[in-house]
């Protein structure tokens, strides 16, 4: 069933339940990681397993821990919890960092004619020593590919009142290479764990209500141009909707999850078979493995069921005065083209705790050009170096409390949401010029009703 309209005036009951029947009341440092409240206590049993696979670390092959064995040899992490923390956001490493943790940097370089035709499945042309993303951490006696550091240049902007933010640009240094030098055009993009929340909810909206929200050619005038990034999917063997990662590189939960662990853990699946190590990396190449697959089928769809069913938290005080002034600001400035309030998720959804639920993400899932200032200048299938989806929102306000930061966007550069806000631009410039217009008890009142989600 395709969304339909939200009155930013007022406020809607439902709205309370940010994932429909699957809503959790839980706001404090857990409140990312409780499975859906409609999961009946049986199927509890099997969200607690796939959590453990989730949480516990994996160790090298060969080892007696035969069904958590094989990782690497190159990898940015042992265990998913270590990226996604409380199934929570990642942040940039700071100064002092042995690894960058909870972000990776991602690598390709310009593509060609006959590279793009050979590339085709991946979306991009990989860096020909390091791959399609640096690995900063290995097992004993295989090299690391390098070590990422992030620094910043400060960036002011005013607002119409003459209340100045002082914006992080951030530099990206790979340093310590571990296989040579990296091709002299390679692209790179540092990317953060985001949330885990609402993800199967997410896979359950009809892939019509997501194409329904497409203007490439800004039919209606308002600047806004999304378009849907068309992505390989290793199931179906063919293009699909992306709708994972952020730039929507991903058709599917399962896909994200398999390529999460063969590139962030070096584990194979049954998707995702053979090993990251390129032709240079031959200690890389020659380290024992976990088996083939090192992830089995019994495990992937455990960690499946897990990573579809954590649920998002209901709003707080979505009917305050504040919060709802709030939301007519977020609705004057046109937020909401990109940020959809509302979908129905199908009645065949891969769960049915996730089926004809009426929910909040705040997300279109669609691509959108975002500016010269948030470009990293590298494509990934039909997402341009400047193209973003749409992050969803829902939950944004217990970043701190669960994460214990609030650092936002792709790289994380943001320290708040109003940074979060100001390094919005191209297709958001009208809506970044409308916020610096607002005085301070109306960024108050915009940050409140962020807050609230």
């Amino acid at each position: 069933m395709a969304q339909t309209a939200t009155d930013l005036s007022g406020f809607d009951p439902q709205e309370r339940f940010s994932g429909g029947a699957t809503t959790v009341n839980k706001f404090d440092a857990n409140a990312f990681s409780l499975p859906s409240a409609n999961l009946a206590p049986t199927r509890r049993l099997d969200f607690s397993v796939g959590n453990s696979f989730f949480r516990s670390p994996w160790v090298i092959a060969p080892a007696t821990t035969t069904s958590r064995d094989g990782l690497g040899p190159l990898f940015n992490t042992n265990a998913c919890q270590n990226c996604h923390i409380k199934d929570g956001r990642g942040h940039p490493p700071g100064a002092d960092a042995v690894n960058a943790v909870s972000m990776l940097v991602r690598l390709s370089i310009p593509s060609t004619p006959a590279a793009a035709a050979l590339y085709a499945k991946k979306g991009i042309v990989p860096e020909p020593n390091y791959g399609g993303q640096l690995q900063d951490m290995a097992i004993p006696g295989v090299a690391p590919e390098g070590r990422v550091r992030v620094s910043y240049t400060p960036l002011p902007v005013t607002f119409a009142d003459g209340s100045v933010v002082e914006l992080q640009q951030p530099q990206v240094q790979i340093s310590d290479l571990g296989y040579g030098p990296m091709h002299p055009d390679v692209l790179m993009s540092a990317r953060v764990a985001p949330p885990m929340i609402g993800l199967g909810l997410l896979e359950a909206i009809a892939e019509d209500d997501i194409l329904a929200n497409q203007d490439p050619d800004d039919l209606n005038g308002d600047g806004i141009r999304g378009r849907a990034n068309q992505v390989w999917s290793h199931e179906a063997q063919a293009l699909a909707l992306g709708r994972f990662g952020w730039k929507a590189g991903q058709p599917s939960m399962r896909q994200q999850n398999a390529d999460a662990f063969f590139n962030d853990m070096g584990l194979s699946t049954p998707l995702l078979s053979g090993s990251a190590c390129t032709e240079q990396q031959t200690d890389c190449l020659a380290a024992p493995d976990g088996g083939a697959p090192e992830v089995n089928e019994k495990i992937e769809a455990q960690v499946l069921f897990y990573s579809r069913n954590l649920a998002v938290p209901a709003r707080r005080n979505p009917d305050s005065p504040e919060v709802l002034k709030g939301k007519q600001l977020f609705q004057q400035a046109n937020c909401h083209s990109c940020h959809t309030p509302r979908f129905v998720t199908r009645k065949d959804a891969a769960e049915p705790e996730l089926a004809e639920q009426v929910i909040f993400p705040y997300t279109d899932l669609l691509l959108h050009d975002m500016g010269e200032g948030l470009a990293d200048q590298r494509p990934e299938f039909l997402a341009s170096g400047r193209d973003w989806r749409t992050p969803p929102l829902w939950g944004i306000g217990l970043t701190e409390a669960v994460s214990g930061h609030t650092r936002f966007l792709h790289d994380g550069r943001a320290r708040n949401l109003m940074e979060a806000v100001l390094w919005h631009s191209g297709e958001a410039e009208a809506a970044k010029q409308q916020v610096l217009k607002f005085s301070q008890p109306e960024r108050e009142a915009l940050l409140a009703f962020l807050n609230s989600l």
